[in-house]
């Protein structure tokens, strides 16, 4: 473009800029649209659905829905909230019979933290330009437990009728019947009269006035004992990986499980160490490792002189990426606005990077580069024209360039459990010198202020992970599912949480010193759920840790090659 043009494109542009701001009316124009959403939510007493940890809170923000669930020691009448944050800084009320009142008026007047009824749902108002009406609902945990001299299996427990169903072995006396474990109030509740360590008739059925920590109401509870199934004291169930299984089920009270496993078709029988076999009163859980991927095994259970029935199991595949060496590569285009993708001409995609949006103002900052032979991801954060980019790659889809953001799609389907994932990589960090100039409220769903505040002026760190996830958040773009869709657009903020429910296993790396030789890291993933089986794999690295928010530094180079998952 010669000069003349540049000074016509600019007198057109500042013309178009004076005619929109002498059309402007602001009285005619609507109020702009501010969605206002609760972005964390924490109380007294929280828990997590048993009663045995801690969960946070469940947020739906398209029901507009907080769950969360609290112990047996607050009470639901008078409960703290220690934490309500909220999108866009908007106004909080709370929606009484008498109207809308501030939040700050439920105020304790020695902590300062509200406090509400939450025996029912609360629904409170946050206020911008628009309001909107979510429900923050409290569910109460009172964990309730009976184990009796033999008793074979959990024992039902039905909290809203009232009664309890145990089973003991054919040769127990039901007249004879010894209380060990007798919790129906809570840990905190009372029980008239206490059994606990008593030797009872349970020949016939027994009442118990309950009295919970939670309530003043007073319960009868029924209590019944019968003899179990010669045939049925004790239970397995095996949940494989693929290298290794997890078994859980019920016995006996007072036996000892012992775990044994085999391929299919072998003879013998491996007994699992006993270091590996966590038991309970009535229940245990182990893991057998060491299994083949892809490979058929039978699994049994003995306990108290009974033998489980033979659970049949095939372990999953070892699977492994495509193109993780990543050799292959295509170039569309030419000159500043060749558009470098991870592909090989004609194949299909697995990988992506920004350079959609990078080459609509500028060259593509993620392509390849050639070391001995070696061919890999070369991905180089810097500023182009207007805005900085880091370098990154991601199995997935840029779907679409939205102004000077992305929206972009996340995972691939897969269904295995690596243990961990193994790379190559080099890496330069520079000083963070572009970004962390303009807070935008929805940043604070993923970071805080004070460390979007302290980022310039630091090293730069490069970031490299891997999730399994589940197919609970699936969204549609276009008409096709994808297992993740991420927006960098400031008021459609989405991101990708690691701290999901829906995520099954993670590992990261985040490194901010400078790795001058090719270096071999090694990723161990840490399942929080293992009954669970991924349907997609996550795979992201970036050379800019915090290139979501646009801020990094201009030299930052992050250089990647050889990805592999291993099944230890």
């Amino acid at each position: 473009m010669t000069p003349k043009h540049c000074k016509l494109l600019f007198s057109t542009l500042l013309a178009g800029l004076f005619l929109l701001a002498s059309c402007a009316v602001v009285d005619d124009l609507p109020l702009p649209l501010v969605k206002a959403e609760v972005t964390a939510f924490t109380v007294d007493g929280q828990c997590d659905a048993d009663g045995t940890g801690y969960a946070d809170a469940v947020i739906d923000k398209e029901k507009r829905t907080v769950d969360v669930y609290v112990d047996d020691l607050v009470q639901l009448d008078r409960l703290n909230i220690n934490t309500l944050q909220v999108s866009h800084s908007a106004s909080i009320s709370v929606e009484t019979p008498q109207g809308l009142v501030p939040l700050s008026k439920f105020a304790d007047s020695n902590s300062g933290k509200p406090v509400l009824d939450f025996t029912s749902p609360v629904t409170i108002v946050l206020s911008t330009y628009q309001d909107y009406r979510w429900t923050l609902r409290v569910q109460q945990v009172v964990k309730r437990e009976v184990v009796l001299q033999n008793q074979v299996g959990k024992a039902v427990i039905d909290p809203v009728n009232c009664n309890v169903v145990a089973y003991v072995l054919p040769e127990q006396d039901l007249r004879k019947v010894v209380v060990e474990k007798f919790t129906l109030g809570g840990p905190h509740g009372t029980v008239e009269p206490d059994p606990t360590g008593q030797e009872l008739d349970f020949s016939f059925r027994r009442e118990f006035t309950v009295q919970t920590k939670v309530s003043d109401a007073v319960e009868q509870w029924n209590v019944f004992v019968y003899h179990a199934d010669a045939t049925a004291t004790v239970s397995a169930s095996v949940f494989p990986h693929a290298t290794k299984a997890y078994v859980n089920g019920q016995m006996q009270n007072g036996s000892t499980p012992v775990v044994e496993y085999r391929s299919k078709g072998n003879q013998e029988w491996s007994t699992l160490p006993g270091s590996q076999v966590e038991a309970g009163s009535v229940e245990y859980k182990a893991v057998i490792t060491g299994l083949l991927p892809g490979t058929e095994y039978e699994c049994r259970v003995k306990a108290g002189g009974q033998t489980s029935a033979v659970q049949t199991f095939r372990t999953a595949e070892a699977l492994q990426v495509p193109n993780a060496s990543f050799d292959d590569w295509s170039i569309n285009g030419s000159g500043l606005q060749a558009l470098y993708q991870p592909w090989g001409e004609g194949s299909e995609p697995y990988w992506d990077t920004g350079n959609k949006g990078a080459t609509t103002v500028g060259a593509s900052n993620s392509t390849f580069g050639t070391e001995d032979g070696r061919v890999y991801a070369n991905l180089q954060s810097k500023f182009i024209v207007i805005k900085f980019a880091a370098g990154n790659i991601f199995n997935g889809s840029y779907l679409k360039t939205d102004g000077t953001n992305g929206i972009l799609a996340f995972g691939r389907p897969f269904e295995s459990f690596p243990t961990k994932m193994q790379f190559d990589y080099k890496f330069k960090s520079s000083i963070v010198n572009r970004g962390g100039g303009k807070w935008d409220e929805n940043y604070g769903k993923y970071l805080t202020r004070e460390l979007y505040d302290g980022l310039r002026g630091k090293p730069d760190s490069c970031q490299i992970y891997v999730a399994l996830i589940g197919d609970q958040d699936e969204e549609q773009y276009n008409d096709n599912t994808y297992p993740i869709i991420l927006r960098t657009r400031p008021s459609e903020l989405k991101l990708f949480n690691p701290r999901s429910d829906n995520v099954i296993a993670y590992a990261q790396l985040t490194q901010g010193d400078n790795v001058e030789k090719w270096t071999t890291e090694t990723l161990t993933l840490d399942y929080r759920h293992t009954d669970r089986t991924p349907k997609y794999i996550v795979i992201v690295a970036s050379s800019s840790k915090y290139g979501d928010y646009f801020i990094g530094g201009d030299e930052t180079l992050l250089q990647l090659d050889n990805i592999r998952l291993l099944y230890e």
